[in-house]
């Protein structure tokens, strides 16, 4: 099974006319205040370090390079190939190796794991907005990245997110700049529930070794001048506690 085509061109549409540079788009915070807390938390549980580490979903990069700057082996994957134009534009240096990837595609992911061995997965914020069929897929995707010896790092927005975004989208004055073109492309933020997640990584052999909640923070103010903050819950997995 391979993601939805509505799904895909909704994603290549966006980072088409997302405009470069970090901060540009919603979620694209600065990696200190999202992948540099989450990296502390993660990096203690890992039980090989020195496996390569994949940044599914990467987006621009802004994780990414993070990432490489503190592993020596670092591959951001994504759907999009507009976004990998993104990543590798903003990493001249090429820190990091960007791989086109449906990670819902089993024979894809299969192919990727061949070729990286088992490896460490880290992944903010995907699955709450890919599509329900797609959900299960995508954690096999991660569960056969990370093999035997690998863990996953995952964040995703909390339940009670969805309310939040739905008001900021029915805003009378109309929802944040940056918020507008996710939901104009038909990006759904928010739609996965608290109690789905551990089924999902349940049915795919893997078992949580951590858990808890923090803030995701965006790029976007309310008309207060106050940051948008969502809430998040996220997870170490791997296959062994």
């Amino acid at each position: 099974m391979s993601v939805t085509s509505r799904y895909r061109e909704a994603w290549e549409g966006f980072w088409r006319e997302a405009p470069d540079g970090q901060g540009a788009v919603f979620w694209d915070a600065a990696a200190a205040q999202t992948v540099g807390l989450h990296l502390a938390l993660f990096e203690p549980k890992l039980r090989d370090p020195g496996l390569q580490m994949v940044d599914l979903g990467c987006g621009n990069g802004t994780q990414t390079r993070f990432l490489a700057d503190r592993f020596t082996h670092v591959v951001g994957v994504d759907l999009s190939a507009a976004a990998l134009d993104h990543a590798r534009h903003a990493d001249p240096a090429g820190q990091a190796t960007y791989r086109l990837l449906d990670a819902a595609d089993k024979t894809e992911v299969e192919t990727l794991h061949a070729e990286l061995g088992d490896a460490n997965v880290y992944m903010r914020g995907v699955l709450h907005q890919v599509e329900p069929d797609d959900r299960q897929p995508l954690v096999d995707g991660i569960a056969a990245l990370i093999g035997e010896r690998g863990h996953a790092f995952l964040v995703e927005l909390a339940e009670a997110a969805g309310p939040i975004l739905g008001e900021l989208a029915q805003d009378p004055a109309g929802p944040p700049a940056k918020l507008a073109p996710v939901l104009r492309h038909g990006i759904v933020p928010g739609e996965v529930s608290d109690d789905e997640v551990p089924e999902l990584l349940r049915a795919a052999g893997l078992t949580v070794v951590a858990r808890g909640e923090l803030p995701l923070i965006t790029t976007e103010f309310t008309a207060d001048g106050a940051r948008i903050e969502l809430p998040s819950k996220w997870l170490i997995v791997g296959r062994t506690v």
